[in-house]
């Protein structure tokens, strides 16, 4: 369960440095914060930063920023932050149904899923990250030829989602049902918290590579 009620989490999160506090103002400029032009690759619900701390750490030539709605979650990659600051890095505080707000058109070359919320009930279904509906907001802002990746251990969401891709303006590049099995997919693989957590309970990871069609 996430942690969603920690005193004082809103308030700490906008006095750091490595929170950006009004992200809209930098929609087709992102490359003025981070004062260069390279790459730039988001996580949208990236929890406590795990996942999206070692890829900085691995690739100081690429941009990313951390996009999680709920303070108490993100006030814990924030002070991760604070005792090893990763300049290529910043977080956003945001509810990603507004992406296109803050991101202008073809600005972001690569879009992290990771274990998003699975909303289980049918009416919920328009709310999940890889629904058609979010599907049609980041091929807003993706370059051409670019890649969202999305894993989860949740079954039914997986296969909802492989549904969405093809009701969408989308190709699916690669998938498997087993990620920590497959060869391929395993290279290079960086995983979550939930990722940890999860598979060490013997429970399957999914993984898919989607691009918006030209």
């Amino acid at each position: 369960m996430r942690l969603r009620n920690i005193t004082g989490s809103r308030e700490l999160i906008a006095d750091s440095p490595f929170c950006i506090s009004n992200p809209e103002t930098y929609r087709g400029r992102w490359h003025e914060l981070f004062q260069n032009n390279h790459p730039l690759y988001i996580e949208i619900g990236m929890g406590k930063g795990q996942f999206l701390m070692e890829h900085a750490r691995r690739n100081p030539e690429i941009n990313y920023i951390g996009i999680e709605k709920y303070s108490s979650v993100l006030l814990r990659a924030v002070e991760k932050m604070e005792t090893e600051e990763l300049p290529n890095l910043r977080f956003i505080r945001f509810d990603a149904e507004y992406i296109t707000n803050i991101f202008d058109q073809g600005e972001i070359d690569r879009i992290y899923l990771n274990f998003s919320d699975p909303w289980p009930k049918d009416r919920h279904a328009k709310r999940r990250l890889t629904s058609r509906q979010f599907l049609a907001r980041y091929r807003e802002i993706l370059n051409a030829g670019k890649i969202i990746e999305f894993k989860t251990d949740n079954r039914p969401l997986f296969d909802f989602s492989l549904e969405e891709v093809k009701e969408s303006d989308y190709t699916l590049l690669a998938f498997t049902y087993d990620l920590h099995h497959d060869e391929e997919l395993c290279q290079g693989n960086i995983m979550t918290e939930y990722e940890e957590k999860f598979s060490s309970l013997g429970n399957p990871i999914h993984k898919m590579m989607v691009t918006p069609n030209a």
